[in-house]
């Protein structure tokens, strides 16, 4: 699909490490787009609300669509696959088996990555009260879920710059998994999270960290992906909202 003709889609939210997998899913996919950086301290007020009633970030308006308003990152990434990765550059071809398990693992993600690692870094940073046990939980689902990445990345070829977690070829179901993975290094030690005991994940999130629209976030100051400062920040921000 051509992309020239194409007006900017609107996208509500940057903090937070599941903004940054739709802004990466839209640069991969050349698409116009422009950032409404809110903070989370706004995102209960009636203007949001009446864009994402969960009040949550991010959410998307596409002109390009009859101004389709989407909310749930994973929602969104599915939507902008269907509708402009028409040529199955990030995807596959629809019913094969590539397709359900580009989906399984945008789902794994959904369900397995984000709350847990989310968790770990609340419980970590920002709860009132100190709980060993929720900390030692939530850390310990941290280094399963890269195991699992880790043993899957293990069995696959390693062509076409490889290895990717589906098809062969780096898809969206890899660009899902990138904010959170690389947020997670800021609220741990090496010997809470070591890395380097996952190889093949290890390399594949340098791989990730590589490509340009990732490390465009990563050097952007408002993205919780530049720093533990920067991500202490979203989440200082998201706590006073929940005080508010």
């Amino acid at each position: 699909m051509s992309t020239s003709n194409l007006l900017p889609i609107q996208v509500w939210g940057l903090g937070g490490p599941n903004p940054p997998r739709v802004a990466i899913l839209l640069s991969e996919l050349h698409l116009p787009y422009e950032i409404t950086n809110i903070p989370f301290s706004q995102v209960k007020t009636p203007e949001y609300l009446a864009i994402n009633p969960n009040g949550r970030l991010p959410a998307i308006r596409d002109p390009n669509n009859a101004d389709l308003t989407l909310w749930e990152s994973g929602a969104i990434i599915e939507y902008l696959i269907e509708r402009y990765d028409t040529n199955h550059h990030l995807s596959f071809e629809p019913g094969t088996p590539e397709a359900y398990h580009a989906k399984q693992w945008l789902f794994f993600q959904a369900t397995g990555q984000g709350p847990y690692y989310g968790q770990l870094g609340w419980f970590k940073l920002f709860h009132q009260e100190k709980v060993p046990s929720a900390v030692a939980r939530y850390l310990a689902e941290v280094n399963r879920v890269t195991g699992v990445l880790d043993g899957w990345l293990a069995k696959q070829e390693t062509g076409a710059g490889g290895p990717w977690l589906v098809g062969g070829k780096m898809s969206y179901a890899d660009l899902a998994f990138v904010s959170w993975q690389a947020v997670v290094a800021h609220v741990t030690t090496k010997e809470e999270y070591d890395l380097d005991q996952y190889p093949h994940a290890k390399a594949w999130l340098e791989k990730m960290n590589k490509l340009e629209s990732v490390s465009t976030l990563s050097r952007t100051p408002e993205s919780p992906m530049a720093s533990v400062t920067r991500y202490r920040g979203v989440l200082d921000d998201l706590l006073r909202s929940c005080e508010g």
